[in-house]
């Protein structure tokens, strides 16, 4: 094998993709990892990290395309963070996602026989997602710009037309962006910390039609609100206009203080026959599409005959607490923010459901104190939990409980694998797992797991 250095350059075929979607392939049996690139490419790359048996290559030109690559529709796709996969065909993405799943439990929860159905993609994979977060800045002439962070970067590629996004975020940003040129109100700057305008958030209720603007400041008010108000509340269906407190010098999109400039603090969306109302620091699906399917899974799974007590683990606004409480005796929900807690039992009352109840806390340590405490049982857990995963303390509670199932939905498929293998070394058994895609033209892959008690 030879070894190559920084800056000399290969010519490879790439044979196969990463997890984060960078083509691979091998020089004289050197492997190399090459981002832009997809299966199938003759590309010639240039290496700017070098190790002893492999490195990472920057495209340079592509002397055979993939049977697999296509035009991609967002121009910037190649720069911009957002679409790792855009160039690649849907029905390969999905492929690359099923692979992506599988290789996890295999290499890293050690399962041999996995029971893994289809894939659930998009007849549509454009447009679907009703939140987004667009930072702002200036760009080196000095103008103000929103759109995405360029890859593993905080420069903003101006953006205000992301095919990923709500068509109507386009509109939003366009007056929002004037409203700042006009009344002279400043972008933050990460490096001094000055300016006001940190990031725009969009969020968009596909069944509702109704439209939030939340801006986040790093301050208490913006310059003339009222103007603000003016250019954006005629603006169809818009129903909330709200303004966020962030004067923290950190990576957190959010703080936690919400002020009300117009309308109400909050939009409503519907899954299937449920109501939602959701605010500006709610957890909820990005893919109201995926995510019905995603719930009519959960239901599937959790094989409810109406007798059964059942526990919503980082359950958000109450989402699937309430999908599930259609067939269930009763369903208790745990969520560490208070706003979402609020948002699930004022969901639960609007949509006339008696049988759900909800906590705030966190989930590895609610549930091991109403159980050590109270002798709380559960015949099914349901778990959805951010992507480093669940708690060690939360897992050895479920594995003590000994539910009859449980049901677990992820959207990091490699800590899935490590929760899997810990609950079935304890008393569990892999019975049934479907990836679904929540996040087309992306890397990310949500998976939706059934387990069994031995």
């Amino acid at each position: 094998m030879i070894t190559y250095k920084k800056n000399d350059e290969v010519t490879l075929v790439i044979t196969d993709m990463g997890n984060d979607g960078e083509g691979i392939g091998k020089a004289d049996g050197y492997t190399v990892f090459v981002k832009d690139a997809v299966i199938g490419d003759h590309i010639r790359a240039k290496i700017i990290k070098a190790k002893k048996s492999y490195g990472y290559g920057r495209l340079m030109e592509i002397l055979e395309p993939s049977p697999f690559r296509r035009e991609t529709k967002c121009p910037i796709a190649r720069q911009c963070g957002g679409c790792q996969l855009q160039a690649l065909t849907y029905e390969k993405q999905l492929e690359f996602k099923e692979k992506k799943v599988r290789d996890h439990l295999e290499r890293i929860g050690g399962f041999t026989q996995i029971p893994m159905e289809p894939i659930i993609g998009m007849e549509e994979p454009y447009y679907y997602r009703n939140k987004a977060q667009f930072p702002v800045g200036k760009n080196k002439e000095k103008e103000i710009i929103t759109g995405f962070y360029a890859g593993r970067t905080h420069s903003i590629i101006n953006n205000r037309n992301c095919c990923l996004g709500a068509k109507g975020n386009e509109e939003i940003l366009n007056r929002v962006l004037s409203y700042m040129k006009e009344y002279r109100v400043e972008p933050y700057d990460e490096q001094t910390g000055k300016g006001l305008v940190r990031h725009i958030l969009i969020r968009c209720g596909f069944t509702s039609g109704e439209w939030m603007v939340c801006v986040i400041v790093n301050g208490e008010r913006l310059p003339r609100e009222e103007k603000l108000v003016e250019t954006l509340k005629t603006i169809p269906k818009m129903t909330s206009i709200t303004l966020n407190v962030n004067k923290k010098r950190n990576n957190v999109i959010l703080g936690e203080q919400i002020r009300l400039l117009w309308g109400q603090t909050y939009i409503e969306d519907s899954i299937g026959d449920i109501t939602y109302r959701i605010s500006p620091l709610s957890f909820y699906q990005v893919n109201p599409v995926q995510t019905r399917k995603l719930y009519e899974k959960a239901l599937e799974y959790a094989g409810l005959t109406g007798n059964e007590t059942v526990w919503d683990l980082y359950c958000g606004i109450g989402t699937i607490s309430l999908f599930l409480s259609q067939k269930a005796k009763q369903v208790y929900g745990v969520e560490i923010v208070p706003q979402a807690i609020e948002d699930a039992r004022e969901n639960a009352r609007r949509n006339g459901i008696k049988n759900a109840e909800f906590f705030v806390g966190k989930a590895e340590e609610v549930l091991p104190e109403k159980y050590r405490r109270e002798g709380i049982y559960a015949d099914v857990i349901v778990v959805d939990p951010p992507r480093k995963g669940c708690d060690v303390q939360l897992l050895d509670t479920i594995a003590a409980m000994q539910p009859k199932r449980v049901v677990y939905v992820s959207c990091d498929s490699a800590t899935l694998a490590r929760d899997l293998k810990y609950l079935c070394e304890r008393g569990y058994r892999l019975d049934r797992i479907c990836p679904t895609d929540m996040f087309p033209q992306t890397v990310h892959v949500e998976s939706i797991v059934k387990l069994v008690r031995k």
